[in-house]
């Protein structure tokens, strides 16, 4: 997937010590894909980080944007809150 990391993002990926690879794969390959508010859209995945702890990782992306730009990336422990069933 086409698509440019916006300076934010760029920064979240440091300070929450997300590898640059995981997100990549994560985009190419999202375990879902949810509409958000504001037209935007969240790429997210289920990742174990080791010692059992998974957590969720989140890329929130404005696909109207050529090429489409990631406004923002996170990983939470909040899994239930953001997982939608399907």
């Amino acid at each position: 997937m086409k698509l440019r990391l916006s300076n934010h993002a760029a920064k979240e990926l440091i300070r929450r010590n997300i590898p640059e690879t995981l997100l990549d794969e994560m985009l190419d390959n999202p375990q879902q894909r949810t509409e958000e508010k504001d037209g935007l859209v969240a790429y997210q995945s289920q990742f174990d980080f080791g010692e059992g702890k998974v957590y969720l990782i989140r890329a929130i992306v404005d696909e109207t944007q050529d090429p489409n730009l990631v406004v923002t990336v996170y990983r939470t422990s909040k899994i239930d809150k953001y997982w939608r069933q399907s």
